[in-house]
C-alpha cells in the first residue's frame, strides 16, 4: 500500500509516543521531533508506510538509546489479554461455527495497536467484534483454503494480540508456523511475547528475521521466506502486514480491525471495519 499524506502526521506522532513510552525527558522528545522531521524529508515518498515507519522507529531508538520502549506496555498487554483468555474459549467452544468465532476473536486482538493509537479496550472490542458484522468477508474462502492444507503460516502483529491468536491457532487441525518479529519496534511482538502467550503450546514458533513494521519480504531471513513460498495458506494480521503485503497472492488472508482512516479508504471499508480479506491480487 502507498503512503498517503495523512500518514506523515502519524509518523510524528508514533515517534513522540515511543520516546514517551521510554520515559525520555522533554528535551529528548523535542529532539526526537526535530529529527524526525528532518528524516522525512529525505525518505521515499514511494515507500510503503512501514518501510518508512522502519527507519523512523529505527532513529527513535538510537536517539533516546532504548532498544525497546514499548517493553513495558507489551507485558501488561499479554497480561490482560491472558486474564480473558477462558472467556475466549468458552466462546469458541460454545459457538456454532467455532472458527468462524475463532476468527473474529483473532480480529478482536488487533485492536491493541500502538501505531495508529495507545488506546483501547479490550471488552469493548471482544464484544463488538462476536455482534458486528464483516465489513469485508472473505471467511468461506479461508475456511475452505484451511480445509484443504498442509500447513498454515501465521504471520503475527502485535504483543497481547498473540494470546487471540492462540485461541484461534489452537482450534485448527494443521501445522501452524507463527511468525513473529527478530527484534523490537513497537509494540509488536517477538519470540519472547509468543512464548508469554502461550503460542509454542500449539504452533512451531519462527523470527522473520527482520525488525521493521509489517512484513517487508527483502527484509527477512532466508528461513522466512523459504517457509513463506512453501506454506499453503498464510494469514497476515495487523494493519502494518496488509500494507506490505497487499496485493498479495491466493494463499494469503489478511484479519485486521481497519482502525486507521487511511488504511479504511484503501480497503474501501468505513474506520473500525472488522475485515478478513482474500489477498487475491
Amino acid at each position: 500500500m502507498r503512503t498517503y499524506l495523512d500518514c506523515y502526521p502519524c509518523f510524528l506522532r508514533q515517534a513522540l509516543d515511543a520516546a514517551r513510552f521510554a520515559g525520555a525527558d522533554a528535551e529528548a522528545q523535542a529532539q526526537v521531533l526535530q529529527e524526525t522531521l528532518a528524516l522525512l524529508q529525505t525518505l521515499d515518498p514511494a515507500a510503503t508506510p512501514p518501510e518508512i515507519g522502519d527507519q523512523i522507529h529505527r532513529r527513535v531508538r538510537e536517539t533516546i538509546a532504548h532498544a525497546d520502549p514499548y517493553g513495558d506496555v507489551k507485558r501488561v498487554a499479554t497480561e490482560r489479554a491472558l486474564e480473558l483468555y477462558p472467556w475466549m474459549q468458552h466462546h469458541i467452544a460454545g459457538a456454532a461455527d467455532p472458527l468462524g468465532q475463532a476468527i473474529r476473536i483473532a480480529i478482536a486482538g488487533n485492536i491493541i495497536d500502538f501505531g495508529p493509537s495507545n488506546q483501547y479496550d479490550l471488552k469493548s472490542a471482544l464484544a463488538e467484534v462476536t455482534q458486528a458484522p464483516l465489513a469485508v468477508n472473505d471467511v468461506d474462502a479461508l475456511r475452505t483454503a484451511l480445509n484443504g492444507a498442509a500447513n498454515l503460516l501465521y504471520i503475527g502483529d502485535n504483543a497481547g494480540e498473540t494470546v487471540f491468536d492462540r485461541a484461534l491457532v489452537e482450534i485448527l487441525d494443521l501445522p501452524v508456523t507463527y511468525a513473529v518479529k527478530g527484534g523490537p519496534v513497537l509494540n509488536d511482538a517477538t519470540l519472547d511475547d509468543a512464548h508469554m502467550a502461550g503460542l509454542d503450546a500449539c504452533a512451531t514458533l519462527i523470527s522473520t528475521g527482520s525488525d521493521a513494521p509489517g512484513t517487508i519480504l527483502s527484509r527477512t531471513s532466508p528461513d522466512f521466506r523459504r517457509r513463506y513460498e512453501t506454506a499453503s495458506v498464510i494469514i497476515a494480521k495487523g494493519q502494518a502486514n496488509y500494507e506490505t503485503l497487499s496485493p498479495g497472492d491466493a494463499r494469503v488472508f489478511f484479519l485486521l480491525k481497519a482502525k486507521c482512516p487511511v488504511i479504511a479508504h484503501d480497503l474501501g471499508v468505513a474506520t473500525g471495519g472488522l475485515v478478513v480479506k482474500h489477498g487475491t491480487g
